[in-house]
């Protein structure tokens, strides 16, 4: 079987949540199918780590696409050309886009449906293709992956799709994500917050992030309770939102507030590691890799209570409301003052962790494209 994988977000040292989805599962699947041949389809150059065994063709793709009028011509015109050209029996597009113009059996992992909750933050263009497009795509596909039993229900009320098309994969922890002894965790802090405790936050400054709520939540605990806790942000300290910017320029305590800016994944592992507390609160999440990125360092996670994120969390994440700021700081008091409740959920986070596995993922990424490929179109 020829396999052809659409690899856009395999780009080096820039991996977030779906080029990280597509990485961990297809070099397992990879590695797992040496019968079957693969043909991985860039848009830009590619770094030869992308490619992970003999049986993976490497094939750059024109154009680059990153934006509407390329996409369209990028999966309609290219991949579709690629397809009759490499005589491809399916097609794995783990960003959602598909090919209109193909008969080729196609499989789509839809991440979320953000974009029809949450306008704010996407351009008027982008947003007409995402709405357009998309439901297309779920009814063009042969198969669908959903990231969660919530998206999954979303695609399903969203497009009217049959819920029997639509297989649930979730993502996981990296190897790397792992709990750390008091020494090395000295020395992180020693790096990361000038040898203090700290809160952790890993995403974008997108306004679904809740980035506002935060800090305002943040600069209320340091309020009750005056203490030498940081706020570490990891990420690009590029405001998506003027609200934003305003929550930070209002806090009383801006000084204790740490970006990160972007890092490797190699500090990445070490700063979430090293927290006391994961605070990821957003409005709106399709599954939300940080909260079992930190459950995997057994570090305790105070996360939303709506969309997808009490299904990742489980009975080990401390929820609340993402639009109640009383709710947020207490979290933060109660997992800092309260030994207790700290090392409960601390375990918790432990035996949660159990449940994600890359392994699993890909053997379920596999299966569903071995279903998708026998589709007849």
């Amino acid at each position: 079987m020829r396999i052809a994988v659409n690899a856009r977000f395999l780009l080096s040292n820039k991996l977030e949540g779906i080029g990280r989805f597509t990485f961990e599962t297809m070099q397992r699947i990879t590695h797992q199918h040496p019968e079957h041949e693969f043909i991985f389809l860039f848009d830009r150059p590619y770094s030869n780590e992308f490619v992970f065994a003999d049986n993976v063709k490497p094939v750059v793709l024109f154009p680059q696409a990153r934006h509407p009028f390329l996409y369209y011509f990028f999966f309609n015109f290219s991949v579709t050309r690629a397809l009759k050209k490499h005589k491809a029996d399916v097609f794995v597009s783990t960003d959602g886009y598909l090919s209109l113009r193909t008969q080729v059996p196609q499989l789509a992992v839809m991440h979320d449906l953000a974009f029809l909750h949450f306008k704010e933050g996407i351009n008027k263009l982008e947003y007409w293709y995402y709405t357009y497009f998309f439901p297309k795509y779920a009814h063009k596909a042969a198969r669908l992956v959903a990231v969660s039993n919530y998206t999954k229900q979303d695609i399903i009320n969203q497009f009217n799709i049959n819920p029997n098309k639509i297989d649930v994969i979730y993502n996981a922890p990296s190897e790397g994500f792992k709990s750390v002894d008091d020494g090395l965790k000295k020395e992180i802090r020693q790096k990361f917050s000038v040898n203090c405790p700290y809160f952790c936050y890993v995403g974008a400054m997108h306004p679904r992030k809740n980035i506002e709520m935060l800090l305002r939540a943040f600069d209320a605990y340091k309020t009750l309770i005056p203490n030498n806790f940081k706020l570490v942000i990891v990420g690009r300290k590029a405001w998506k939102s003027k609200s934003i910017e305003e929550a930070f320029n209002q806090m009383k305590h801006q000084q204790d507030v740490i970006f990160t800016g972007r890092v490797a994944d190699s500090d990445l592992h070490q700063i979430i590691a090293a927290a006391e507390v994961m605070v990821y609160i957003p409005l709106f999440e399709g599954f939300g890799l940080p909260i079992i990125e930190a459950m995997a360092c057994n570090v305790p996670v105070i996360t939303s209570n709506v969309t997808s994120m009490p299904e990742v969390a489980g009975n080990a994440g401390v929820l609340v409301s993402p639009y109640e700021l009383s709710q947020v700081t207490e979290a933060m008091v109660k997992l800092t003052t309260q030994q207790d409740f700290y090392q409960q959920k601390k375990l918790a986070s432990a035996q949660r962790k159990q449940d994600f596995s890359w392994d699993v993922s890909a053997q379920q990424l596999w299966d569903s494209i071995v279903l998708a490929a026998t589709v007849k179109i």
